[in-house]
């Protein structure tokens, strides 16, 4: 698949991500809590969520028929094919029925073993963020990139907390401490696919989690690539679609924040 069929692709998979993120504002403030599922701990789901991936299945499917899904909410069959969408519905979904700002939709295209596409719609706000292999990455149109000519001292760093695995929290926490002392701040907005964006967009300089699901940071990993970042997991290999690990940074920034991460988490 060459660029100019991934731009298409690209661009008409926009639009169906613009009809579920209208579906989803309209929504907002609606969900009664006994309309909430919980599907581990701290791990909430409701209709929204549900229907926001119909629609996005049903969407994509029009646009590349041949192509399987993997999905948050497995509202469709699960499985591997030489094209695959990767679609998390809700991203944040905490936030959503919180009503609190800061959740989006997250849909990436993988073309064999090669993340092609990526897309991620913050629901509020309308910024969508896109990007397609050798074509760069977008904010609403805008091309963007991540931030250079920096330190980690003038850096702002974003990260997730452990809410349901909680094996690491001590590491995790060592990690925090030191990035503390060297940065300018940390934040955490509660949602890997933005975080992710941002870092492309170059309002955050770098970000790490573990314990993440290839649809929470699928779309984003292509904003990183094609927006002049770098990625890897914390022990410095690429394992990092499917091996619950993520650090995605700037290049001036990177190896320093994967140290940082090696010392602290090891073999992990």
């Amino acid at each position: 698949m060459n660029t100019s069929q991934l731009e298409d692709i690209c661009k008409r998979a926009c639009e169906v991500v613009k009809v579920a993120g209208t579906f989803i504002l309209e929504q907002a403030g609606k969900v009664g809590v006994e309309q909430i599922e919980t599907k581990a701990h701290n791990s909430l789901v409701s209709y929204v969520d549900k229907e926001s991936e119909k629609i996005l299945v049903k969407g994509l499917g029009e646009i590349l028929p041949e192509a399987s899904f993997l999905t948050e909410e497995e509202t469709v069959a699960q499985k591997d094919s030489p094209l695959r969408w990767i679609i998390d519905p809700l991203d944040g979904t905490t936030n959503f029925l919180h009503q609190l700002p800061c959740y989006n939709i997250s849909v990436a295209l993988e073309v064999g073993t090669t993340l092609s596409i990526g897309i991620v719609l913050d629901v509020q706000t309308k910024e969508l963020f896109y990007a397609w292999k050798g074509g760069g990455a977008y904010l609403n149109g805008h091309p963007i990139r991540v931030r250079t000519g920096i330190r980690l001292a003038d850096s702002m760093v974003s990260t997730g907390f452990p809410y349901y695995d909680y094996g690491m929290t001590d590491q995790y926490l060592a990690t925090l401490k030191i990035l503390m002392q060297r940065t300018r701040g940390i934040r955490r907005v509660g949602a890997a696919a933005i975080d992710l964006a941002y870092v492309a967009a170059g309002r955050y300089d770098t970000f790490f989690e573990y314990s993440l699901q290839p649809y929470d940071v699928a779309a984003g990993i292509v904003l990183i690539c094609e927006a002049g970042g770098m990625i890897n997991d914390f022990q410095g290999h690429k394992n990092y679609l499917f091996g619950k690990q993520i650090v995605a940074s700037s290049p001036d920034i990177h190896e320093e924040m994967l140290g940082i991460l090696l010392e602290n988490f090891q073999q992990s």
